[in-house]
C-alpha cells in the first residue's frame, strides 16, 4: 500500500538504507520500539488527524532522533523495520586552478600584510596521501631507473682511450688554460687621463718593450734554444726547438714546443719530441698542421698537430741517400701547388723533399766549391720570392751563393770577410718601390755583423759594436733598413741603417744576461722573439716609429748604400796608395 508522507514543513528526508536484521533480532524489541508501538496504538492517529481506516501505514519519529521508524499497521500483521544512516564520507574537491600569465612578470608578488595579519596567517600543511603497498614497492624501481647505470671499469677505460674523447679532452684543456690565464686590464682608460703617469711608454715608439717570456719547467729547463720560427698561417704561433737535457737522460733528447702569443697561458700549445736533438725547426709554409725539424743525427722529422702523438709522424732514413750529419737548415719554398722542403747538413749535402713522402729525397746535391772543397753549411737563406738561388754560410767563415737548378747549379761565388764560423744569415725580405733583394747580412763568432750584396764579393759594411759572439741576425720583414742581432751577452739590438750605422737604434739586455742564440721577427714586424741558452724565449714589442717604414725609407736606404759603397771604395784606394 502506498505510504503517506508528512508535510514538507514538518519533515526532512535523508537517504536511508535499511539495516539488515538477523532472524533472531526480528523477535526482540528494544524499549524504543515498544514505545513506538504504544505511540501508534494510542496517539499517532489523533496527533495527525487521521484514522486507522484512512491509512494503513504511517511514518512516525522514533524517540531516537537519528532514525525514522517505519511502522506497520498492527491489523495487517506487518513488523516494523528500522532504517539506519549509512557511512558518510566527506570528500572535498578543490576548484580547478586558473593559471594566468602576465607579460610584465611571471613571479607572484606577495600582498603587503600587516604584522597582525602575518601572525594570524597560518600556512596550510599538506598531508601526504597514504600510498598503497604496491605503489611503495614500485617507487624504488622508478628511482633506480631515473639514475644512470654506473659504467664498469672496462667501459670507462674504453671511453677514455677512444678517439672522440681524446679529441674532446685535448681541445677542452686548451680552452680552459686560455680562459684561466687571461689577465686583461678592465680599468684601462681610453681617454688618456692616465698617460701622464706613463711618460716612459709614450715614447715607446722609438724603443722596445718587454712583452712576455715563454718557459716550461719540464721541457725547457737545462736546454738551449736552437731555432725559432713564426707560423705563416697563424701569426700568434711561435715554434722553438731545443737540444738535449744532460741532467735528464731518460727524457727525449730533442724537444719542440709551439707557443701561443694570443693567450696569456704559460704552457705550450703543442709539445713534440724525438730521439735526437733538434737543431732547426720551421712551420711548413703551405701546410698549417705540419712542423718540420732537422736533427743532430741527420734525420728530417715531421710532426702533425692533428695527431695525438708527440713523436714524428714521418722521418727520413739514416742512410747515405739522405743526411748523416747535423741539419742546421730547413726551409719550405715554392707555391701552394708546387713546394719542396730544402735541407742542408754540415757535410755539404743539400736535399729536396716532398712532404708527402720522406722515405727518400727527390733531389740531392753536393755543395762543393771549385769541385774540391766541401762546404760545411751552418746557415741558408733564400731571397724574397726566389726558389732557385740562395746563400749559405759555412763553418770556416766563408759565405757562398748557390743555385738548385740550371747550368750553374751548386756553389757559385765565394764571399770572404769573417774570421770565424758564420752563425746566422738573412736575406733582405721587405718589399717596396726599390728592390733590395741582393742584400743580405751575416753574423759570426768574430763578434761582427756584416752587410753584403750579391753584386760584390766583399762586405759592404761591418758592424762591430758587440763585445761577444754574435749568434744570429735577421732583417725586418717590413722595414727596408731595419735588422736585429743577438749576442752572447744577452743583448738584443735593432739596427736602422737610415738612422745610424755605428750604434744600434734600440737595444735591450735580457734578465740574467744569458747568451741569446736565435732571433726571429714576427710577420707583421711589430714583435721580435729571442731564444737563450737557458731555454727561455723572450718576446719584445717594437715601437711603431721604429718598426713601421715610411715611404721615403726606401730612397733613404739607397742613398745610405751609395755612401757606404763610396766610403768602402775610398778606403780601398787609400790602402792601395799606402801599399804602392
Amino acid at each position: 500500500q502506498p505510504l503517506q508522507l508528512l508535510t514538507w514543513d514538518t519533515c526532512y528526508f535523508h537517504y536511508l538504507v535499511p539495516t539488515p536484521m538477523s532472524p533472531s533480532s526480528q523477535s526482540v524489541s528494544t524499549p524504543s520500539e515498544a514505545g513506538s508501538h504504544e505511540s501508534v496504538d494510542g496517539g499517532t492517529v489523533a496527533r495527525y488527524g487521521k484514522t486507522p481506516s484512512d491509512v494503513s501505514r504511517t511514518l512516525q519519529w522514533d524517540t531516537d532522533p537519528s532514525a525514522l521508524q517505519l511502522l506497520a499497521d498492527s491489523e495487517h500483521g506487518c513488523r516494523m523495520r528500522r532504517l539506519g544512516a549509512s557511512k558518510i564520507v566527506q570528500i572535498d574537491f578543490m576548484p580547478k586552478e586558473l593559471v594566468t600569465y602576465c607579460k610584465e612578470t611571471q613571479t607572484p608578488i606577495a600582498p603587503n600584510l600587516s604584522e597582525e595579519e602575518e601572525e594570524d596567517e597560518e600556512l596550510p600543511v599538506s598531508k601526504p596521501k597514504p600510498q598503497s603497498d604496491e605503489q611503495e614497492e614500485e617507487s624504488p624501481q622508478e628511482i633506480q631507473q631515473d639514475h644512470p647505470r654506473e659504467l664498469t671499469e672496462e667501459e670507462k677505460q674504453q671511453i677514455v682511450h677512444s678517439e672522440d674523447f681524446l679529441i674532446f679532452f685535448d681541445r677542452g684543456i686548451r680552452v680552459m688554460e686560455r680562459a684561466l690565464a687571461e689577465d686583461s686590464d678592465i680599468f684601462f682608460d681610453y681617454s688618456g687621463r692616465d698617460m701622464e703617469d706613463r711618460e716612459g711608454e709614450t715614447q715607446a715608439g722609438l724603443n722596445m718593450s718587454f712583452n712576455r717570456e715563454f718557459y716550461d719547467e719540464q721541457w725547457s729547463k737545462h736546454r738551449v734554444v736552437t731555432c725559432l720560427d713564426w707560423s705563416p698561417q697563424f701569426s700568434e704561433l711561435l715554434v722553438a726547438s731545443y737540444n738535449s737535457n744532460e741532467d735528464a737522460p731518460h727524457e727525449p733528447d730533442g724537444v719542440v714546443l709551439v707557443w701561443n702569443m694570443k693567450f696569456k697561458k704559460t704552457t705550450p700549445e703543442y709539445i713534440f719530441h724525438c730521439q735526437s736533438s733538434v737543431m732547426s725547426v720551421g712551420f711548413a709554409q703551405f701546410h698549417p698542421n705540419l712542423v718540420v725539424g732537422g736533427t743532430y743525427s741527420g734525420q728530417i722529422v715531421l710532426w702533425d698537430n692533428r695527431s695525438h702523438r708527440r713523436t714524428p709522424v714521418q722521418r727520413t732514413p739514416l742512410s747515405a741517400a739522405a743526411h748523416t750529419h747535423p741539419v742546421y737548415c730547413v726551409n719550405v719554398v715554392g707555391t701552394q701547388n708546387a713546394n719542396n722542403l730544402i735541407t742542408v747538413s754540415t757535410d755539404g749535402k743539400m736535399c729536396s723533399w716532398s712532404l708527402d713522402m720522406l722515405s727518400q729525397p727527390q733531389e740531392s746535391m753536393e755543395l762543393v766549391y771549385n769541385k774540391s772543397k766541401v762546404v760545411a753549411v751552418t746557415g741558408m737563406a733564400f731571397p724574397a720570392g726566389d726558389v732557385n738561388n740562395f746563400v749559405v754560410g759555412s763553418e770556416e767563415g766563408t759565405v757562398y751563393t748557390a743555385s738548385r737548378h740550371g747550368s750553374k747549379a751548386g756553389i757559385g761565388e765565394m764571399f770572404e770577410g769573417h774570421q770565424g764560423p758564420v752563425t746566422g744569415i738573412s736575406c733582405h725580405n721587405a718589399v717596396g718601390p726599390i728592390d733590395f733583394s741582393h742584400l743580405f747580412t751575416t753574423s759570426s763568432f768574430d763578434w761582427t755583423v756584416k752587410l753584403w750584396s750579391t753584386k760584390h764579393n766583399k762586405p759592404l759594411y761591418s758592424f762591430e759594436d758587440n763585445a761577444d759572439y754574435v749568434y744570429d741576425v735577421m732583417w725586418s720583414p717590413v722595414h727596408p733598413a731595419l735588422f736585429a742581432t743577438v749576442d752572447g751577452m744577452g743583448h738584443l739590438d735593432l739596427w736602422n741603417l737610415n738612422n745610424d750605422t755605428e750604434v744600434p737604434s734600440a737595444s735591450v739586455t735580457v734578465e740574467g744576461s744569458c747568451a741569446l742564440n736565435r732571433v726571429r721577427w714576427a710577420s707583421g714586424g711589430r714583435e721580435v722573439a729571442a731564444g737563450d741558452s737557458e731555454g727561455r724565449v723572450w718576446i719584445y714589442d717594437v715601437g711603431e716609429q721604429l718598426a713601421m717604414p715610411h715611404s721615403e725609407d726606401w730612397s733613404r736606404l739607397a742613398r745610405v748604400l751609395m755612401e757606404i759603397r763610396a766610403n768602402a771604395d775610398g778606403e780601398e784606394e787609400g790602402v792601395l796608395e799606402m801599399t804602392g
